[in-house]
């Protein structure tokens, strides 16, 4: 019966008059989230950096997320009291990649713990160092993978300002950075050499 079910939507699916409706469906939904975050950005009076305007970087970054699809991470940095605009923005690219790194080492070390307790092994303390080692590696290796798509900035109160930075990594090139960092990371720790293969296979699963 399951199998019938998948047929009858995959037939629909290649219908012209269904697709397109999809499509007319799908392309209402992104306008209106794009306009959610315009509303967003402009009752919190934030300002785009550079030369385009709000509605273009904001249009243009939407458009690649959609074209990548899965592949796409996007990644928020953000510097929150700084007075001066290039210091903030260079603040808010180094958040974004400590964020990063640090989501991927939190989501490595929950899927480590998870799986050695499951087998009735006790991971705590001998692996602390790799995940240190693990993070730091891949905070290094994935700069060079991160480009900003778009910053918006603020005035505080204070006169300070506030500045959010935005990426789209592509999971494709973040996974071999993190691999990188992961042979680097092996090296030093005897511990998790032990479980190299499934370290391995939890490392190329990304935030999944």
């Amino acid at each position: 019966m399951k199998r019938i079910i998948l047929c009858l939507i995959a037939a629909m699916l290649l219908l012209p008059g269904y697709s397109e409706a999809a499509n007319k469906q799908l392309e209402k939904a992104r306008k209106k989230e794009l306009n959610q975050k315009l509303k967003e950005y402009k009752k919190g009076k934030w300002e785009i950096m550079g030369s385009h305007t709000l509605d273009f970087a904001l249009a243009k970054h939407f458009d690649r997320l959609n074209t990548l699809g899965d592949d796409a991470h996007e990644v928020e940095g953000i510097s929150t009291k700084t007075k001066s605009k290039n210091t903030g923005k260079q603040a808010a690219i180094n958040n974004a990649v400590v964020t990063y790194a640090q989501e991927a080492g939190s989501t490595l070390q929950g899927r480590v713990v998870s799986d050695m307790n499951a087998n009735g092994a006790d991971p705590s303390g001998e692996f602390d160092n790799f995940y240190a080692a693990y993070e730091r590696l891949v905070e290094k290796e994935i700069r060079g993978e991160m480009e900003p798509s778009y910053s918006i900035i603020r005035t505080n109160p204070d006169g300070t300002y506030e500045i959010r930075t935005y990426f789209i990594i592509t999971e494709s090139a973040a996974s071999k950075a993190r691999m990188r960092a992961l042979e680097e990371a092996l090296k030093n720790s005897e511990a998790a050499q032990k479980y190299g293969a499934k370290i391995t296979e939890f490392v190329k699963q990304g935030f999944e």
